[in-house]
C-alpha cells in the first residue's frame, strides 16, 4: 500500500532533497506540497528555484502549491514531512498535529521537548514510544517527530557504536560545515570564499543537547539523558556539502584503535528502505573521510569515519555525513520509515 505524503516548506533546500528521496520511494507517494503564501497557487515549477543536479521530476513541477496550513492539506495525506524555518515549524507543526497529521520534522523547535521523539533509527528506534505520552499529554490525534540537526546526526552513529563498546565519559567536537548547512541565502559568496567562519549562531547548543537525548535511554515514559559530557565548537568552511567533524572521546573502558574500528563496522543499520546496509564505514586511509570523495557514498546515507586513534583516556576520530540528505530531508524520510513500520501511519 502506498502512503500519501506531504511536504510543508518544499521549495526550500531541504524541501528540495525530500523530493529526490520521496519522488521515487517505494512506499510514499507525494500528493501534496506547500510553500509561503506568495507562492500558493502556482506550479511548483515556477514557485521553487530548483538547485538540485537532478531535474525536477514531471509529476513533481505540475504540482499546484498551496499555503502551509493544515486547511489546506487533502485529507488524504498520510504523513507530512517539514522542512520548515524553525520560527515557522514552531507555529505551524502543532496545528497539523491537532488536526490529525503524522508530522516528521527536520524543523529545529521542539528537538528536546520531553515528550517529542528526537530519533535516528538505527540508534535509538525504540524513543518512538514517546508519541504514546505526547498525545496522551496534548490531546493529538497526530503525532510529531523530529530528527537531529544535521552535524549532531554526524557524529551520534559512531558515538553510539563507541559507547556500546567501551561507555562514554565525555565529548568534544569541532566540526568543519557545508555552506549548504546554512541554506541557499545562508552565506554569501563575499563571506565565505577564502575564508572560514568560527561560529555557527546555535550550533554548538544543539549538538551538546540533542546528542545526550539521541544516547539515552527510553523506559517507556521519560527519556533519561546521557550523562556524557558533550563540547562543541562549530565552524563554516567554503564546501557545499557535507560537514566533517574532528571528535575526541573519554571512555570509561581502555578503548583501542582495532576494537573501535570494529565495533564501528559491526554497529547495524535499520531494516528500513533509506537506511544503508552498512551505516558507519570505516576507513583505513588518515587523510580519509574528505566531503568531496566521501559525501555521497549510499546515496548520501551513509556515516564515514577515520583517523581513528589512540588519546589519554579515549580516543580520537574524524566523521563525515552528507548534510542534507543524511542530515536533513534523509533524516525525515528514514523516521518516515520507521512510523510505517511501527504502525503509527
Amino acid at each position: 500500500m502506498t502512503v500519501n505524503a506531504g511536504i510543508i516548506g518544499a521549495t526550500g533546500a531541504v524541501g528540495q532533497r525530500l523530493i529526490q528521496f520521496l519522488d521515487p520511494h517505494p512506499d510514499f507517494e507525494i500528493t501534496a506540497l506547500t510553500a509561503s503564501d506568495a507562492s500558493a497557487g502556482d506550479t511548483y515549477r515556477e514557485a521553487a528555484k530548483w538547485r538540485i543536479s537532478m531535474p525536477i521530476p514531471e509529476d513533481i513541477a505540475e504540482m499546484t502549491v498551496t499555503e502551509t496550513d493544515p486547511d489546506a492539506m487533502p485529507d488524504d495525506v498520510d504523513i507530512v514531512f517539514s522542512s520548515l524555518p524553525s520560527s515557522v515549524g514552531e507555529a505551524v507543526e502543532p496545528d497539523f498535529c491537532e488536526a490529525g497529521y503524522v508530522v516528521s520534522s527536520n524543523s529545529s523547535n521542539g528537538r528536546t521537548d520531553p515528550d517529542v521523539p528526537l530519533t535516528i533509527p538505527e540508534v535509538n528506534a525504540d524513543h518512538i514510544g514517546l508519541l504514546e505520552v505526547q498525545r496522551d499529554e496534548r490531546g493529538w490525534d497526530g503525532a510529531l517527530v523530529k530528527n537531529p540537526n544535521c552535524s549532531t546526526i554526524t557524529m551520534v552513529p559512531p558515538l553510539a557504536a563507541l559507547d556500546e563498546a567501551f561507555g562514554l565519559e565525555a565529548v568534544t567536537v569541532s566540526t568543519l560545515q557545508a555552506v549548504s548547512g546554512a541554506g541557499y541565502s545562508g552565506v554569501t559568496s563575499m563571506e565565505i570564499i577564502d575564508n572560514a567562519i568560527p561560529h555557527i549562531g546555535g550550533e554548538e547548543k544543539k549538538m551538546e543537547t540533542e546528542s545526550r537525548k539521541l544516547l539515552g535511554a527510553f523506559d517507556g515514559a521519560e527519556v533519561s539523558w546521557h550523562d556524557a559530557r558533550v563540547y562543541a565548537s562549530c565552524n563554516r568552511i567554503p564546501t557545499l556539502d557535507g560537514h566533517l567533524e574532528n571528535v575526541w572521546t573519554d571512555t570509561e573502558a581502555d578503548a583501542t584503535v582495532a576494537d573501535a574500528k570494529e565495533a564501528c563496522r559491526a554497529y547495524s543499520g535499520a531494516d528500513l528502505p533509506s537506511s544503508p546496509d552498512r551505516l558507519i564505514h570505516v576507513f583505513e586511509e588518515p587523510d580519509r573521510p574528505q566531503p568531496r570523495l566521501d559525501r555521497d557514498r549510499d546515496n548520501g546515507m551513509a556515516i564515514a569515519v577515520g583517523g581513528l586513534q589512540e588519546t589519554e583516556g579515549g580516543l580520537q576520530f574524524n566523521c563525515l555525513a552528507h548534510n542534507t540528505m543524511r542530515g536533513a530531508a534523509g533524516a525525515s524520510v528514514l523516521n518516515g520509515e520507521l512510523l510505517l513500520t511501527e504502525g503509527y501511519l
